[in-house]
């Protein structure tokens, strides 16, 4: 991207505050930018990783999200939930291949992509970017170990509290939160991302709304009652669902 770009700027400025690349000093992230361009999905637009892994993306505005399927049995399980400032083909810039992964855009979005043979010369040209790097790819692989054990240990309801838990920024002492990334998403979206399906998702987020847990209808999602939720996140499984 030439610097006199009218949104060169901005594109710094969502690097900085990007949780891979905050700390690193200005002119790191001035060239950075300088070889990134910048470009707009539609929403809903779906791309198998196979067409996306030769290229590093940050993403500037919207959602994109991760996810793995069976074409069997069509159920969908998502892996990542990206927002604003997050990478995304951080394990392809690692080992140089693509990966069985899906990706879908929720929004509209705007995003700065590079060639990955470029974003590998960051790992050698720049150590501070090596020292924020570890540790993202740490929070990564909790995740996704997360997930696993959640999936293995877990019945629906503590699953969906740790969820909507997972998106929320908001100090202990507060009652009434939106989760981040999440409070407009589908009930059925919501099942893809804890391994159910969108009937039990429903009805478990119904028996909530009745308790003044949640506040819950369509395209909307509002936590009540921010203690009460973290109890039902902490609590071992005590009933068979899916």
């Amino acid at each position: 991207m030439n610097p006199e770009s009218e949104f060169f700027d901005e594109s710094a400025q969502c690097l900085m505050r990007s949780p891979l690349f905050s700390g690193l000093e200005s002119h790191a992230i001035e060239e950075i930018v300088t070889r990134c361009r910048r470009e707009t999905w539609k929403r809903r637009r779906q791309l198998p990783m196979e067409e996306t892994w030769q290229r590093f993306h940050i993403l500037q505005s919207g959602r994109v999200r991760l996810s793995r399927s069976n074409p069997e049995s069509g159920r969908m399980i998502t892996l990542f939930l990206l927002g604003p400032g997050e990478p995304f083909c951080i394990f392809s810039l690692l080992d140089g291949k693509p990966h069985e992964v899906m990706l879908e855009t929720l929004d509209d979005v705007t995003l700065l992509s590079l060639p990955m043979d470029e974003a590998r010369q960051w790992l050698e040209q720049h150590p501070e970017f090596n020292r924020k790097l570890l540790p993202y790819l740490g929070e990564q692989m909790c995740s996704l170990a997360g997930l696993a054990a959640d999936l293995a240990l877990h019945n629906t309801e503590t699953r969906l509290a740790r969820l909507i838990l997972r998106y929320i920024d908001a100090p202990a002492e507060q009652q009434h939160v939106t989760p981040r990334l999440i409070n407009d998403l589908s009930h059925e979206f919501l099942a893809e991302m804890i391994g159910s399906v969108r009937v039990v998702v429903n009805r478990q987020l119904q028996h909530w709304k009745q308790e003044g847990i949640v506040d819950a209808h369509r395209g909307h999602l509002e936590v009540e009652a921010l203690q009460e939720l973290v109890r039902r996140a902490e609590e071992p499984p005590h009933k068979a669902s899916v």
